[in-house]
Protein backbone atom coordinates (compact mmCIF):
# COMPACT_ATOMS: atom_id res chain seq x y z
CA UNK A 1 0.00 0.00 0.00
CA UNK A 2 1.19 3.56 -0.70
CA UNK A 3 2.35 6.26 1.68
CA UNK A 4 0.75 9.73 1.66
CA UNK A 5 1.97 13.19 2.63
CA UNK A 6 -0.81 15.69 3.32
CA UNK A 7 -0.69 19.49 3.48
CA UNK A 8 -2.98 22.37 4.45
CA UNK A 9 -1.52 25.67 3.28
CA UNK A 10 -2.60 29.32 3.72
CA UNK A 11 -2.36 31.22 0.42
CA UNK A 12 -3.25 34.81 -0.42
CA UNK A 13 -6.20 35.00 -2.79
CA UNK A 14 -4.15 37.23 -5.07
CA UNK A 15 -1.40 34.57 -5.28
CA UNK A 16 -3.48 31.78 -6.85
CA UNK A 17 -1.53 31.68 -10.11
CA UNK A 18 1.80 31.97 -8.28
CA UNK A 19 0.73 29.02 -6.11
CA UNK A 20 -0.17 26.98 -9.21
CA UNK A 21 3.11 27.86 -10.93
CA UNK A 22 5.12 27.01 -7.81
CA UNK A 23 3.25 23.72 -7.37
CA UNK A 24 3.91 22.70 -10.97
CA UNK A 25 7.61 23.44 -10.60
CA UNK A 26 8.07 21.70 -7.25
CA UNK A 27 5.69 18.83 -8.02
CA UNK A 28 7.61 17.92 -11.16
CA UNK A 29 10.73 17.51 -9.01
CA UNK A 30 8.83 15.28 -6.57
CA UNK A 31 7.48 13.19 -9.46
CA UNK A 32 11.07 12.77 -10.69
CA UNK A 33 11.97 11.66 -7.15
CA UNK A 34 9.39 8.86 -7.18
CA UNK A 35 6.00 10.35 -6.26
CA UNK A 36 3.15 8.48 -7.92
CA UNK A 37 0.51 11.21 -7.80
CA UNK A 38 0.27 14.78 -6.53
CA UNK A 39 -2.98 16.70 -6.10
CA UNK A 40 -3.10 20.44 -5.35
CA UNK A 41 -6.55 21.82 -4.40
CA UNK A 42 -7.78 25.42 -4.05
CA UNK A 43 -10.58 25.92 -1.50
CA UNK A 44 -14.03 25.95 -3.09
CA UNK A 45 -16.59 24.75 -0.54
CA UNK A 46 -14.83 25.01 2.82
CA UNK A 47 -17.16 25.93 5.69
CA UNK A 48 -16.08 27.90 8.73
CA UNK A 49 -16.59 25.80 11.84
CA UNK A 50 -17.69 26.75 15.34
CA UNK A 51 -14.74 25.11 17.11
CA UNK A 52 -12.20 24.30 14.42
CA UNK A 53 -11.86 24.22 10.64
CA UNK A 54 -9.30 24.30 7.84
CA UNK A 55 -8.98 28.09 8.13
CA UNK A 56 -8.19 28.04 11.85
CA UNK A 57 -5.73 25.22 11.35
CA UNK A 58 -3.41 27.57 9.44
CA UNK A 59 -4.40 30.81 11.21
CA UNK A 60 -5.87 32.21 7.98
CA UNK A 61 -5.39 35.95 7.65
CA UNK A 62 -7.53 38.51 5.84
CA UNK A 63 -7.32 37.98 2.08
CA UNK A 64 -6.18 34.35 2.35
CA UNK A 65 -7.73 30.99 1.60
CA UNK A 66 -6.56 27.44 2.20
CA UNK A 67 -5.14 24.88 -0.17
CA UNK A 68 -5.27 21.16 0.51
CA UNK A 69 -2.67 18.97 -1.16
CA UNK A 70 -1.38 15.45 -1.03
CA UNK A 71 1.42 13.38 -2.48
CA UNK A 72 1.14 9.64 -2.99
CA UNK A 73 4.37 7.63 -2.78
CA UNK A 74 4.87 3.91 -3.43
CA UNK A 75 6.05 3.50 0.18
CA UNK A 76 7.57 5.41 3.10
CA UNK A 77 11.12 4.38 2.19
CA UNK A 78 10.79 5.99 -1.26
CA UNK A 79 9.36 9.13 0.32
CA UNK A 80 12.09 9.34 2.96
CA UNK A 81 14.85 8.90 0.36
CA UNK A 82 13.23 11.49 -1.91
CA UNK A 83 12.90 14.02 0.94
CA UNK A 84 16.58 13.51 1.83
CA UNK A 85 17.61 14.20 -1.78
CA UNK A 86 15.20 17.14 -2.12
CA UNK A 87 16.72 18.70 1.00
CA UNK A 88 19.96 18.94 -0.99
CA UNK A 89 18.28 20.20 -4.19
CA UNK A 90 19.39 23.81 -4.79
CA UNK A 91 16.33 24.63 -6.92
CA UNK A 92 13.93 23.48 -4.22
CA UNK A 93 15.84 25.15 -1.41
CA UNK A 94 16.22 28.49 -3.21
CA UNK A 95 12.76 28.86 -4.77
CA UNK A 96 10.60 31.25 -2.71
CA UNK A 97 7.22 29.90 -1.63
CA UNK A 98 4.11 31.95 -2.52
CA UNK A 99 2.65 31.23 0.95
CA UNK A 100 3.63 31.39 4.61
CA UNK A 101 5.38 28.08 5.16
CA UNK A 102 5.45 28.63 8.93
CA UNK A 103 1.67 28.20 9.01
CA UNK A 104 1.57 25.18 6.70
CA UNK A 105 0.40 21.94 8.31
CA UNK A 106 1.87 18.74 6.94
CA UNK A 107 2.46 15.14 7.84
CA UNK A 108 3.03 11.64 6.52
CA UNK A 109 0.25 9.08 6.70
CA UNK A 110 0.01 5.32 6.36
CA UNK A 111 -3.26 4.55 4.54
CA UNK A 112 -5.49 2.14 6.42
CA UNK A 113 -8.49 2.12 4.04
CA UNK A 114 -8.28 2.74 0.30
CA UNK A 115 -11.29 2.44 -2.02
CA UNK A 116 -10.95 2.99 -5.76
CA UNK A 117 -13.24 2.78 -8.73
CA UNK A 118 -12.05 0.75 -11.66
CA UNK A 119 -11.89 3.23 -14.54
CA UNK A 120 -11.21 0.53 -17.12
Amino acid sequence: MAYVDGFVIPVKLTDKQAFIDHARQMDSIMMDEGALRIVECWADDVPEGKQTDFYRSVDRQEGETVCFSWIEWPDKATRDAAFARMGQNEEMMNTPMPFDGKRMIYGGFDPVVVLEKNHG
